[in-house]
Order: structure tokens, then C-alpha cells, then sequence
């Protein structure tokens, strides 16, 4: 089994209702796992939670099936069999629960098995981490209100190599006050999960090449539509007012590039 470990770091903070509470903060990593793997395939890794607060902190695991709204943010539901794509069922972890104490680490071990019969796709899991205090005020007693947080670190099982099939659907500008996004609304029709990479290049009216963005990086997950905006012109842009021509192209992981054109109006 090929595994991909994305190790950036992010910070949960709770917030408490008595002001005699500090806040809590908690760092995991890695945020995201991808795991390349063939039917039978286990694998054990590992997620590490670290306290950089003042305060000791509870911390509950569990396992969470997820997706993306169409501006790409996750949204968690409790696992459910037979929901598309899901691979709760093929994960074991452990500890449940524990507490770290300040500047203390702890780690969460999970175990992922992929069952022999399943098919070429792109699955997917979650751990879910909430955090507590401790040791809640007891002067506040049945006042107090506890902002719980969390954070999750996403898990991505590429079983396979089911092809690609993804294709670009509108491409329009739209304009905030304080900046102007390309939107590009993708449909990917396959069982695979992928990434979006490429350039996005605006031209003048002689054909000038006057600005180039690298697109982010950001996932398509199977049988699913999502929205990629691309930030075009902001407070600091130097695009004088005019009309542009944009061109996108996106490399999704199919024999040929994904194209889309538009118009872009700057006015200052």
C-alpha cells in the first residue's frame, strides 16, 4: 500500500462561556492521508495531537463519513452502511479518548483494510477529533455554554485506476468588492477522486499574456460537482481597466487537457 501524508498543521480552539477559562488549542498532523492500496491491502498510520494551550484538554475520537459542498468545504455525517464511497467500515483506531496535558502529544493509531472484493474507486473516511476541558468550571454550573470544536483529518483510498472522466461545465467571472474570481464548475461523472492542477492566463486585447495563476490544488471527489474559484484580480493587481480574454486550462488526469475561455471586465 502507497501512502501520501499531507503533514500541515491546524489549530482548534474552543471557547468557553466562563471568561475564567482559558482558551484551548490543539494541533494535529497530518491533515489528510492518501492511500494507494489494491483490494486486501492493510495499512497502519498514525495522527498526532498536540496541546499548545495553558489548559488540559479531553480529546474524543471517532470516524466520520464525508464529502464536499460545492465551494469544496467538508461536511461530516455519523458512517452509514452502503453510503457510496465510505470506508468507516474498514478502519479500527485507538485510543477513543484521552487527555493531554499543556504542551503534551498524543497519538491516534488507526488501522485500514481495504476488503477483497472492492471494487476500482476512489473512497474516502474521516477521523473527527473534539475537544473538552478538562475540568469545566463548576461555578458556572448548568450556565455555562461550551463551544465545542473540532478538527478531522481526512482519509483518501485509491483502490485501483478506474479512469478519469471530469468536464467543465461554466466557466464566469464573479466580482466582490475586494476581489474578482474565475469560477470554473466541475462535474466528475467516474468512480475516481482527483486533483485539480494547471494555469489560468489572462490576455489583453493584443493577445498579451499579462497575468498567469497556478490553479490550486484542490479535490473532485467521484460522482460529484464542486466549484473551483480562482482569484483573478485583487487589491493588488496591477490589470488596468479593460476587458480581458481568460484562458483555463486543467489537467485532470485524462489524455487531454480540460479548456475554457471567458471575458473579464476590470473597471477601477
Amino acid at each position: 500500500m502507497q501512502l501520501v501524508f499531507h503533514q500541515g498543521l491546524l489549530a482548534a480552539v474552543v471557547l468557553l462561556a466562563s471568561p475564567a477559562q482559558a482558551q484551548v488549542s490543539v494541533e494535529a498532523s497530518p491533515m489528510r492521508v492518501e492511500l494507494r492500496a489494491k483490494p486486501g491491502d492493510s495499512s497502519t498510520q498514525a495522527v498526532t495531537l498536540t496541546n499548545v494551550g495553558p489548559a488540559p484538554v479531553r480529546v474524543r475520537a471517532s470516524l466520520a463519513d464525508w464529502h464536499l459542498s460545492r465551494d469544496g468545504a467538508p461536511q461530516f455525517a455519523a458512517p452509514e452502511d452502503g453510503r457510496p464511497f465510505a470506508a468507516a467500515a474498514w478502519v479500527r483506531f485507538a485510543p477513543p479518548e484521552f487527555v493531554l496535558a499543556p504542551g503534551g502529544s498524543g497519538t491516534v493509531r488507526f488501522t485500514l483494510t481495504v476488503p477483497a472484493d472492492a471494487g476500482a474507486a476512489g473512497y474516502r473516511t474521516s477521523l473527527l477529533f473534539d475537544f473538552l476541558p478538562e475540568t469545566p468550571d463548576p461555578a458556572a454550573g448548568k450556565r455555562q455554554v461550551l463551544f465545542r470544536s473540532r478538527i478531522a483529518t481526512l482519509v483518501y483510498v485509491h483502490v485501483g485506476e478506474p479512469p478519469a472522466a471530469v468536464e467543465l461545465t461554466n466557466l464566469e467571472v464573479r466580482s466582490a468588492v475586494d476581489q474578482t474570481q474565475v469560477v470554473a464548475a466541475l462535474r466528475n461523472t467516474s468512480r475516481r477522486s482527483v486533483r485539480t492542477r494547471g494555469t489560468l492566463r489572462i490576455y489583453d486585447r493584443t493577445g498579451l499574456a499579462v497575468r498567469e495563476i497556478l490553479i490550486p490544488d484542490v479535490p473532485v471527489l467521484p460522482e460529484s460537482e464542486r466549484d473551483l474559484a480562482i482569484t483573478a484580480v485583487d487589491a493588488a493587481s496591477t490589470l488596468l481597466s479593460g476587458d480581458y480574454r481568460v484562458e483555463l486550462k486543467l489537467d485532470l488526469g485524462m489524455p487531454a487537457l480540460v479548456v475554457g475561455e471567458t471575458t473579464l471586465r476590470v473597471s477601477r
